[in-house]
Parts: C-alpha cells; structure tokens; sequence
C-alpha cells in the first residue's frame, strides 16, 4: 500500500511560490536599498543609537514613516504628534489591503496578520498584478506574497543594519544624494501601472493635490492626494460602468 504523503510536493510548490515573489521584488529591492542605508546612518546619529534604528526597522517596518517619525523624535515632538503624522502618511496602505482584499479574505487570521504587516508599496506593487490576473481561487498566491514581503523586510532591516554601521564611520554618507533613487523606485511602481486612461486621471489628479497641497501640517497633503485620487478612479469607474 504507497503511503507517501503529498506534503512534500505541497512544499516544494509553497517553496517555489515564495521564491517567485522574492525574485520579482528583486529590482525594488536594489531600489530600496540606498533608503535603507540614509535611514540607518541619520538614525544612528539620533538619540535612537545603533538598536532604536534597527528596532524601528524592524517593528514599523515603513520607510517614509521611519523617516517623518525621525525627523519629529528629533525636533522634539510630542509622541502623539509622532504617532498621529506616521498613522496619516501610512494611510495609503489601507487603499492597498482594499484592492487586495478578495485574495485574501479566506486566509487564517495568522496570514493576513502577516500579510498585513509585511505590504509595503514595493510589494504591493509587486503583487498587484498575480492578484488581478489570477483566478479567486489561486491558492498559493499568498506564497508569492510572503516571499515578496520577506525579502523586502530583511533588505530593510539588513541596509538599515550597514547604514547605522557605515553612517557611524562614514558621517558623510548622508549627503551622498543617495535619496533619489527613493524616487526613482516609485517611478518604476508607479508608471507600469498607467496603462489605461482611469489609471492615468487618478495618477494626475493624485500629483496635483499633492504639489497644491504640500504645505500642510503633519504631511495631510498626502492623504489629501489619496483620496482625491480615490474619489476621481471611483466617479470615472462608475460613469465608465453606466455607459456614460
């Protein structure tokens, strides 16, 4: 009588699933690593020391909010001002879990605490396309994005690690300009995404209440953006579904 389980062949496609997701994270990784490096260095500096760096890093875990966070902590901010301007700026993230939402409704509370946790915009806009061209009933795609949000979080945690070393040895590391290739990242999430006209309308419109509104306190120009971007994609869906 064969009594071979089929668990090793279900972990060998688990296995392949996450490597698949690390692997196509691999060019926002290298773009995220500069970031990675100044975050370290200018945390390192701070009153935070070399361990507040790497445990900011590893417990927020959300580049442009370690970032604001650092700045405020720096300048003496109140910690609800801390923590109210990182919840603001980290808003976006909600848009994100909305739009993936149907993949992963089924999933334990374990894995969509984890997902949760690890979905960065690199990840998101790694995954973004397995989730809306795979069927609702792709059962290993939450493979593909754990691998992709693994490898994101320990390039995060490890250039945070070389920054707060280098920038320690080197103060000069952050005045490098290293910063652009932040930038440069989110071009390359952003502009393989505005294929069609609606993607388009809410990109432009997003950029324009952030220009006009970069003014306000506590980065509410941000959150100003995302939602009139929302607001734009949902009237243009709407009018596009009623044959307007």
């Amino acid at each position: 009588m064969d009594t071979v389980s089929p668990r090793p062949a279900a972990c060998t496609a688990f296995a392949r699933e996450a490597l698949h997701g690390a692997r196509d994270t691999v060019p926002l990784l290298l773009g995220a690593a500069p970031f990675g490096l100044i975050f370290g260095a200018l945390a390192a500096a701070s009153p935070l020391g070399v361990g507040g760096a790497l445990a900011m890093s590893a417990l927020v875990f959300a580049g442009s909010a370690q970032f604001i966070a650092l700045s405020l902590l720096s300048g003496g901010a109140a910690g609800w001002v801390v923590v109210l301007t990182t919840w603001v700026v980290n808003l976006r993230h909600l848009l994100y879990a909305a739009s993936l939402q149907r993949g992963v409704a089924r999933l334990p509370q374990r894995w969509r605490l984890l997902l949760a946790f690890w979905l960065t915009d690199e990840t998101y806009a790694t995954v973004y396309h397995r989730y809306q061209h795979d069927g609702d009933g792709a059962a290993l795609r939450h493979w593909y994005t754990a691998g992709s949000g693994a490898a994101m979080y320990v390039n995060w945690l490890g250039w945070t690690a070389a920054g707060a070393l280098l920038g320690q040895a080197s103060p000069a590391l952050t005045h490098l300009g290293l910063e652009f290739a932040l930038v440069a990242t989110f071009v390359g999430i952003v502009a393989p995404l505005l294929r069609q006209r609606t993607s388009l309308a809410v990109a432009l419109t997003a950029a324009a209440v952030a220009l006009t509104a970069r003014g306000l306190p506590y980065k509410l120009g941000l959150l100003a953006a995302a939602l009139a971007g929302v607001a734009v994609g949902v009237w243009l869906d709407a009018r596009n579904g009623s044959g307007q």
